[in-house]
């Protein structure tokens, strides 16, 4: 993240990166912060979470050790796990099963600032 990025810009910049996050799959906090720049600013992803856009899908961010940290967000508080479910993602006690296998890291995923590749045709002779 840029020093004199604004609060909102970056607030902004999360919910793009949430409504990358495909469904079945989870992020972090964390991770989201990485990939924006802002190593430390995990924190900073979870306040912009408290008031995202209806279209953003908030459930698929947890902590760094799959725990639903953010449900009390939620209305009701068991909604965050039931979104979760209803995609297969399998919570138990709050907490992701099997974390590693559906965790989408947003660092290795996307490329910032760049357009996604596209495949191009084969040069010819």
């Amino acid at each position: 993240m840029k020093k004199t990025q604004s609060a909102s810009n970056f607030f902004d910049d999360v919910y793009e990166v949430c409504r990358l996050i495909p469904p079945g799959r989870v992020t972090s906090y964390g991770s989201i912060a990485h990939y924006l720049g802002a190593k430390s600013g995990a924190r900073m992803v979870g306040w912009a979470m408290h008031g995202c856009p209806k279209d953003v899908p908030a459930h698929r961010v947890v902590n760094s050790s799959g725990l639903l940290t953010g449900k009390v967000h939620f209305k009701p508080p068991t909604a965050m796990a039931s979104r979760l479910k209803k995609e297969g993602v399998k919570v138990v006690n709050d907490k992701i099963q099997h974390f590693n296998d559906v965790f989408w890291d947003p660092s290795t995923e996307l490329t910032l600032d760049k357009p996604k590749a596209r495949k191009r045709a084969p040069k010819k002779g």
